[in-house]
Order: C-alpha cells, then structure tokens, then sequence
C-alpha cells in the first residue's frame, strides 16, 4: 500500500504563476520545503535544486529521467532522493486541469547531512562495521522506493513546521529534519538487505535473517532463532535490528508474510483460508486484520479486485 502524506489543496487557476511545475517555497533555516504543482501535458522540464533532494509525489503520474537511470514513471506514495546539483528532467504525460500533479521537495544542507551521518556512526554504529551509516543518492534502486509509513510521517511534520508561524519552529524543524535523513537511511538499507540478501549473505549478518525468514515463512518463527542467525543476543539483535531497519524483526515477518499472501491471492483457485495459512498465519481473524491495516482492503477484496483487474 502506498504510503501518502496528508493532501495539500491545490493553488486556485489564478494562484498559478505557470502551468508546468508552479513552485510554493517554505524556506526555514534547516531546510527549504517546495510543493510542485503542473497543470498542463509537458516533456523533458529540466529542474534542478542545487541541493540534495527528497522528492515525494503526491498527486498524478511524472516519467523521471535521471542520469545514469532508465527512465521510470512516478506516482503517489513514492519518493525520490537526487544527488546535489543533479538535474532532473521530467515528463507529465498526463497533467491537465482535471489531474495535475503534485509533488513535494524537500532540499537538504549539505552540512545537515554530514553532521547527521557523523552522529549516527559515532553513536549508533550500524552493525556491521564496515557498511556505515551514508545518504546514497546514486543507486537507482535506492534512490526511488515506496513510501514506508514513518518517512511518510515525518514529511507530514515537516510540512506542518513549514506553514507555521510558531516561534520555535526553526528549532523543531531541525530535529525533524534530522528524523527525516535517519527515516531515510533506514529505508535504504532495508531496500539493501530486503532486495539483495542473496549477494550480502557473507557480508552482513542481517542478510542471513533475511534469507532465512524468507525460507521458512510457513514455520514458526522466533526472535531467538533469528537473533542467533544474527550471533547476538535477544536484546541486542532486536535493538539493532530496529535501529538499523526501522522496523522491529516481528514486523519485518508480518510484513513478509503479508506479501506473500498478496501473491498467493492473485491465484484463482485460492481461497482466504487457504492463503492465511499458506502464507504463515495460523488466525484467519488475525490474518484479516492485519491484511486490511496495511493494504486498506480486506484479503477477500484483494483478491475479487485482482481477479477483474
């Protein structure tokens, strides 16, 4: 399910000082928030920030083309991270009046980042020593990726701080800002290990927990096995493991098992119950339950969806 920040309204006709890519800047002292709208068909609009950019579409569908990158569509509830003074260039194959786009940016000091990295290794190294905490804005499948409920979060707040007129509001931005870039990192390095756990196998001890939930997803699964997989203790592994990922090792198995249900009920001649266990589950109620928390739909509605589509 894709994860969207709150709506923003869109600009009336007579606010727009342009059809394509209309920009509203919010400039605070630790960061410069720019909400993009496009009302017209365009292609190839040359855009570049100066800065490193988190980009997050909230309305309508754009065409990226990025150096070094096939193009690739982008749509709601997905973000892109650009690397300092890179420029995009873009396609609104679809904008008009009826279904601009809306896209929000969020430029990033060059020193925030630093000093934030610099924090995170001192402090909280990750946990394998020699893949430390760093911002990647080159590797294609990290710099674009779904977004996942907590980064989502945080731009809703950055948002918020930037139309604020509260006085200790540089003050809050600067910790959000922060939360942003680690809510970030974290992303990435699940997209490192959730998508490449193969390749990171001797290298990283979270890949091999990776693999293994993934193996036996129809068994029980104990957060002792996997701390031992890991070579630390409970406590430890769970710390970590969350710090590092974003998301506890629990959620992590849910969430496995959530897609796998997902594929499984694209097969016709499944049924709920059948997918609930096939996928690890022993509660079809729970099953339900959590299905519907994270795709929005129940299983049943899912699969009837998938089945005309």
């Amino acid at each position: 399910m894709a994860h969207l920040p709150a709506p923003i309204a869109l600009l009336a006709p007579h606010q727009l000082g342009t059809l394509v890519e209309n920009r509203t800047v919010y400039s605070l002292d630790a960061f410069e928030l720019s909400v993009f709208e496009t009302h017209q068909q365009a292609l190839q609009v040359p855009l570049s920030l100066g800065q490193v950019v988190l980009t997050t579409m909230l309305r309508g569908k754009k065409v990226m083309h990025l150096a070094g990158r096939a193009a690739f569509e982008y749509l709601p509830g997905e973000s892109v991270v650009v690397g300092e003074n890179e420029t995009m260039h873009i396609d609104f194959p679809e904008a008009d009046a009826a279904t601009p786009t809306q896209c929000l940016a969020v430029a990033i000091p060059t020193d925030t980042i630093r000093q934030t990295v610099d924090l995170l290794n001192e402090e909280y190294p990750r946990a394998e020593a020699h893949q430390p905490w760093q911002l990647d804005t080159r590797t294609p499948e990290h710099a674009h990726f779904h977004n996942p409920p907590e980064l989502t979060s945080t731009l809703e707040r950055l948002v918020q701080l930037s139309r604020s007129t509260g006085r200790i509001k540089d003050v809050l931005a600067n910790f959000t800002i922060q939360e942003m870039l680690v809510r970030l990192m974290q992303t990435q390095a699940r997209q490192l290990l959730f998508h490449n756990y193969r390749q990171h196998a001797t290298s990283h001890r979270f890949a091999a927990v990776v693999q293994y939930v993934k193996q036996h997803l129809t068994e029980p699964i104990t957060v002792e096995k996997l701390a031992g997989l890991a070579c630390m203790s409970k406590a430890t592994f769970f710390r970590v493991f969350k710090r590092e990922l974003g998301l506890t090792p629990v959620e992590f198995v849910i969430q496995e098992r959530l897609a796998e249900a997902k594929r499984l009920l694209c097969l016709p001649a499944a049924t709920v119950a059948d997918v609930c266990f096939r996928a690890g589950f022993n509660n079809t109620a729970y099953f339900q339950k959590l299905f519907k928390q994270s795709e929005g739909i129940t299983p049943g509605l899912y699969k009837r969806q998938r089945a005309t589509g």
